[in-house]
């Protein structure tokens, strides 16, 4: 374990799904473990369905993580070029190799043929697959297409007896028998080449050790150790790791909820959270330990604790757990990390019930008393969300020239016809408090209660719905305390003079 290398090698033929960050997170918490190296390659020879912008989001991806890599396609390296397409004069020596020793051969079959073929196949019920039709032609008629120029591929010849078997870090032994394995494509006809064939060439080439990957890629590891076998090199030690599956039990997908590490990242769940989150997918510490520092994750991680049975992701959990992470902020850190969701760079404007996401409600520059204003605003809320993503609905208020008034505190409160005499009082009743803090403040709306003969509930339902535009949120003397003198006398005395008897929900918040 002295020279532990591993790779994270994504296809950018989409947005980098959470599935492929686990994996990612599994190979650097065991290279950091053993003290070796985490590689980042990308393998972008599928370029039918290259995407270009998937690219830069996996890097990103990584970085918002924090999963930091020794070498990679942005900074290079000892193996350097570390992106696939950069590399295709590698595999062309490769195959002539395995031309050269048999293992390779070029087949001219036309996608109409092959196609034909399986249709037959499945007429007849058996599995479909390649008949190895041109592994069988005459060497003089091979190189008479070949030299003619037709159009081919070169595939593998596959052992007609046998099978391949291997120790999985994860599974334990593993057989295929070669039976049941197609003569599967090395280079096609565009002379791109293959994953089958480009995946075990670069793990020996860039000297990898042990190949961290998902549980889907156990039937195609007998093609990467023929290949590796065939060349004559020494093959890694594979790790599959268990299924990542939704509550149903069924292969996680958008069905289940955003997948894309982007998603999660926008939404406003911290970095260490998902951390934590994704380490016990499919990890165990042995114990009931549920939250991890980065450090004792890496001092815990081993190949070990990775277990066998399908990894739930659980959406409940992980909000719940990023709640823990809120919680744990500092006032100051809490708010620098709300300001991005709080000045956006795309306002939108409001939408039907509320104010879409994207409302830019705090200036992008900031003088020390807006930044102490914003931190003490959102630290009421601090307890409560879960997502930074929810810090503007929560907060919103604080930061608007006049709330957003929700349906529920007019209908109950605010329209009520003993409402508006009691919010002028209670103006009053607040106007000289002093100093303007929650203990004060709390006393003067009591004594005010007391004076009107009613319970304090009802002023300080009242006063909230007013102030704060909701019947819910956090604590209401706290709140008023946060608010401002000016800012809470204003919201009170406009909302008493409102005539809420004829008041229409949406177009009172247009």
């Amino acid at each position: 374990m002295s020279n532990v290398r591993v790779r994270y090698a994504p296809s950018p033929t989409g947005a980098p799904h959470i599935g492929g960050f686990r994996t990612a997170l599994f190979d650097w918490l065991f290279a950091r473990h053993h003290g070796g190296a985490f590689v980042v390659r990308i393998e972008d020879t599928d370029q039918e369905r290259y995407v270009p912008e998937a690219v830069p989001q996996l890097l990103e991806g990584l970085r918002w993580l924090g999963l930091d890599y020794d070498e990679g396609p942005d900074f290079g390296g000892p193996y350097a070029p570390y992106t696939q397409m950069e590399r295709l004069p590698l595999y062309q020596s490769e195959l002539q190799k395995l031309r050269e020793t048999g293992w390779a051969y070029p087949c001219f079959c036309t996608k109409e043929r092959l196609e034909a073929l399986r249709a037959e196949q499945a007429v007849r019920k058996e599995p479909t697959g390649y008949d190895r039709h041109c592994r069988n032609l005459p060497p003089a008629e091979r190189e008479r297409r070949l030299a003619a120029g037709t159009p081919h591929v070169y595939r593998f010849a596959v052992p007609l007896t046998g099978e391949t078997t291997w120790d999985d870090a994860v599974k334990g032994e593993i057989s295929f028998q070669h039976a049941l394995l197609d003569d599967f494509v090395l280079m096609k006809s565009t002379g791109l080449p293959a994953s089958p064939f480009t995946i075990p060439v670069d793990d020996h080439a860039m000297t990898i050790t042990h190949v961290l990957r998902g549980d889907e890629w156990v039937s195609t590891t007998p093609k990467h150790l023929l290949v590796l076998r065939a060349l004559g090199y020494e093959p890694p030690t594979y790790a599959h790791l268990p299924l990542m599956t939704g509550p149903d039990g069924k292969k996680l997908s958008k069905r289940h909820g955003e997948t894309a590490i982007t998603e999660f990242q926008t939404k406003g769940y911290l970095p260490e959270a998902m951390i934590n989150f994704l380490a016990l997918l499919g990890w165990s510490p042995g114990n009931d330990q549920e939250l991890f520092s980065r450090e004792e994750l890496i001092a815990q991680f081993d190949l070990s604790g990775i277990t066998r049975h399908p990894a739930v992701f659980d959406l409940e959990k992980l909000n719940w757990m990023n709640g823990v992470y809120i919680r744990q902020l500092s006032s100051e850190e809490f708010a620098e990390r709300a300001l991005p969701f709080l000045q956006p760079k795309a306002p939108l404007s409001f939408q039907g019930r509320g104010w879409g996401r994207g409302e830019r409600l705090v200036p992008e520059t900031l003088d020390d008393a807006t930044r102490e204003y914003v931190r003490r605003a959102v630290a009421l809320e601090q307890e409560r969300v879960r997502t930074l993503a929810e810090i503007p609905e929560a907060t919103g208020f604080f930061f608007r020239e006049e709330p957003v008034y929700d349906e529920k505190a007019v209908r109950k409160w605010l329209s009520r016809s003993d409402t508006p005499p009691l919010l002028r009082a209670a103006a009053a009743a607040l106007r000289e408090v002093l100093p303007w803090d929650g203990p004060h403040l709390e006393a003067a709306l009591r004594s005010l209660a007391e004076r009107e003969g009613v319970n304090a509930a009802e002023i300080i339902h009242r006063v909230r719905a007013a102030v704060t535009g909701r019947t819910v949120g956090p604590g209401l003397f706290e709140t008023l305390a946060v608010l401002g003198h000016d800012r809470v006398l204003r919201r009170l005395e406009a909302a008493a003079a409102r005539k809420w008897d004829k008041f229409d929900f949406v177009e009172a918040n247009r």
